[in-house]
């Protein structure tokens, strides 16, 4: 029996479990050591916008794992509703679930992961969470129940963190089409006198482009 803990947040790390899936027992995080994991939970099997999302997210599965990135589901739902579930959407639309789902029938997960409603004991909230291969949280998300993910979004999440991790750089809004500077990387602010003087050589030399000292940016 998992403990009721305070919820992680971003910049812990993801707590350990061990959790029952569609793909048999799965140690989190250790079985996915060196690689990243988008966890993402459901209120319930055979609902519609989360059967959308689970069609949406299984549609570009490729293209997370070319980013080194797996997915896991959850749901309060025991393994066989999850089976039932993945053989619905494969008989009527087309596309087979690769990915493991969570079966959290106790909410444990839920309840360590702070996925609980208020409104409820059992049912889990639709959440993202975004974990490295550190198995550091580096992003959180909360959806209503109204509105479906935008798994392109959590796509350019994930390429975001690797580029601003491996260059030391964060990104515009809306990268890589930013209003202001396209797909160009930022670069941190100068934080001494030294710095900003430096900052105004690369200007000079055409190695950057600039704002002013605080804001300057090089292409990729």
């Amino acid at each position: 029996m998992m403990e009721d803990t305070k919820m992680p947040l971003i910049g812990d790390k993801f707590p350990e479990m061990v959790v029952n899936t569609t793909q048999g027992e799965i140690n989190l995080p250790d079985d996915y050591s060196g690689k990243w994991f988008i966890l993402f939970s459901h209120p319930a099997d055979f609902t519609p916008v989360c059967t959308t999302e689970f069609v949406a997210f299984q549609q570009r599965y490729d293209q997370f794992r070319e980013l080194n990135t797996e997915l896991i589901g959850l749901s309060i739902d025991q393994v066989f509703s999850h089976l039932k579930w993945e053989e619905w959407i494969k008989d009527n639309m087309g596309e087979e679930i690769e990915f493991p789902i969570i079966a959290d029938g106790t909410g444990d997960v839920g309840k360590q992961l702070g996925l609980l409603h208020t409104a409820s004991s059992t049912a889990t909230v639709r959440a993202v969470f975004i974990v490295d291969p550190e198995a550091t949280i580096r992003a959180i998300l909360y959806y209503p129940a109204e509105l479906g993910r935008n798994m392109d979004e959590i796509l350019r999440m994930v390429k975001g963190f690797q580029v601003a991790q491996k260059e030391g750089v964060a990104m515009p809004a809306n990268w890589p089409n930013n209003e202001l500077i396209g797909d160009s990387l930022i670069i941190p602010p100068a934080s001494t006198a030294e710095q900003i003087a430096e900052r105004q050589g690369q200007v000079d030399r055409g190695e950057i482009k600039s704002y002013d000292w605080w804001l300057c940016y090089r292409e990729q």
